[in-house]
C-alpha cells in the first residue's frame, strides 16, 4: 500500500493542506518543478485514508518533495503531540476535521528550513507553530504560508513547545475570558489531572486564584492529590470523598467558587455545579465520561447558576490569531520560568504506533504523548 501511495499518480499527497489529492480539474497534484528556486525535502507522515479507529486506519507513507513558492515556508518539524482531539478527528466523530485522506496531528513544533523568496519574517533556523494550529502536523516537513507559521523562542523546552497551543491556551482563556475573577476568589474543576486542569491549576495559583480540584477515585490517589497540592491546589477531592450532604462544608477557609469547569461530565459535572455560588458560573470543555449534564430545576431558579461551553477551534476562527499569539508568548514565558510544567513523555516517530496505543489508553494511564521527529 505503501508503494501506491506514493508511486502511483494520479493520486498523491499535498502535504500543504495535510491532504490526499486526486488527479483531475482543479485540484493540486505535487511535483518537483524545475524552475522551482526552493524545494522541500521528501516527508514522511501518518495518513488515515478514511475515518475509523486510529490504530487500525493510520499508516505512514513517504510523500514526495514539493515547491517552495515564493510566500511559503518550509518547517522540518521537531515535535507534534497526540491529542484527544486528533482522535477524534480521526475517528470522523470531531466537529471540524479534514475529509479523508489526510494525515493527522493539529499542533506542534518545527525548525524553519527554507523560506520562500518573498518571505521577510522568518529565517532558516527559526523556531515555529501553526498559529492558530493547523490540520497536519505529524509530518517530517511542512510547506504552507509564512502567515501559518508563529516565531517563537528557541531556549523553550521542545514538547512544550509542541503542545502549548490547544490546552495550556484553553485553560488561560476560560479563566480570563469566562468570569471576572480577582485575587482572593476561586474556582473549582473536575478532570483536575487532565492537562488543561493542570494548567488550570498554576494559572489560577499565579494570580491569587483558589482552586478545588475534584478527581476520579483510583489507585494511587494519595500520590496523585500530592502531585496537584504541589501545583498549587488548594484542595483535591475523589469523587467519592464529595458524598456528602453538604459539600461547602469541605470548603474550610475558601470561598464559594465563581467559576467552574467541567470536561467530564455525568455525576463529576453535578459536583462541580454544587460547590458554585449563587450566581455562580460552569464552563463545559469536554465530555470525558460520554454522559450528559444533568441539572436540577432548583440551581436555576434558587442560586441562577450559569451553564456555557468552550471551544478553543470556535474561538480561534474569529478573527483571534494576533491575540492567541501574544497569550501564546505569556504561556511560553511562564514555562521558561519554571511556573507551568504539566507531564509528557516524548516519543520517537519510528515508534508511533507505541505512543498512540498509550494515547488510546491501551496500555493504562499514560502521560501526555509528543512525538519527537
Amino acid at each position: 500500500m505503501l508503494r501506491q501511495l506514493v508511486m502511483h499518480a494520479p493520486r498523491v499527497f499535498n502535504y500543504k493542506s495535510g491532504r490526499l489529492a486526486h488527479g483531475g480539474c482543479g485540484q493540486i497534484l505535487i511535483t518537483r518543478a524545475l524552475s522551482s528556486a526552493a524545494v522541500s525535502p521528501p516527508s514522511k507522515a501518518i495518513v488515515y485514508d478514511v475515518h475509523g479507529p486510529p490504530d487500525t486506519v493510520t499508516k505512514l507513507v513517504e510523500v514526495p518533495a514539493v515547491d517552495v513558492k515564493e510566500k511559503e515556508v518550509c518547517v522540518k518539524m521537531l515535535a507534534a503531540p497526540i491529542n484527544p482531539s486528533d482522535i477524534n478527528r480521526i475517528q470522523g466523530v470531531y466537529p471540524v476535521r479534514p475529509n479523508p485522506p489526510a494525515v493527522g496531528g493539529y499542533e506542534g513544533v518545527g525548525e524553519v528550513l527554507s523560506v520562500g523568496s518573498s518571505v521577510t519574517s522568518l529565517s532558516p533556523g527559526d523556531w515555529v507553530i501553526p498559529s492558530p494550529p493547523s490540520f497536519g502536523t505529524w509530518q517530517t516537513y511542512i510547506v504552507k504560508n509564512e502567515n501559518v507559521w508563529h516565531k517563537i523562542e528557541k531556549g523553550v523546552p521542545m514538547e512544550y513547545a509542541a503542545t502549548i497551543t490547544v490546552n495550556p491556551l484553553t485553560a488561560l482563556l476560560m479563566l480570563e475570558h469566562c468570569v471576572t475573577l480577582n485575587s482572593g476568589d476561586a474556582i473549582v474543576q473536575n478532570g483536575a489531572t487532565s492537562m488543561v486542569g493542570q494548567c488550570v491549576i498554576q494559572l489560577a495559583n499565579s494570580r491569587g486564584i483558589h482552586s478545588i480540584n475534584i478527581i476520579r477515585d483510583r489507585p494511587g490517589v494519595n500520590e496523585v492529590k500530592e502531585m496537584l497540592k504541589n501545583l498549587g491546589a488548594d484542595e483535591v477531592f475523589t469523587e467519592s470523598e464529595l458524598e456528602v450532604k453538604n459539600v461547602k462544608s469541605l470548603l474550610g477557609g475558601i470561598p464559594e467558587p465563581a467559576l467552574g469547569f467541567n470536561c467530564v461530565g455525568g455525576n463529576a459535572a453535578s459536583l462541580v455545579l454544587k460547590f458554585l455560588r449563587q450566581g455562580g458560573t460552569m464552563v463545559t470543555y469536554g465530555g470525558m465520561s460520554k454522559k450528559p449534564v444533568t441539572v436540577s430545576t432548583s440551581s436555576f431558579i434558587f442560586k441562577d447558576l450559569s451553564l456555557r461551553g468552550f471551544w478553543l477551534q470556535k474561538w480561534l476562527s474569529t478573527d483571534k490569531a494576533e491575540e492567541s499569539r501574544g497569550m501564546i508568548d505569556r504561556l511560553l514565558s511562564l514555562v521558561q520560568e519554571g511556573k507551568l510544567k504539566y507531564k509528557m513523555e516524548l516519543a520517537p516517530f519510528d515508534d508511533f504506533s507505541t505512543a498512540l496505543d498509550k494515547a488510546l489508553g491501551k496500555l493504562g494511564s499514560q502521560p501526555k504523548q509528543v512525538i519527537k521527529f
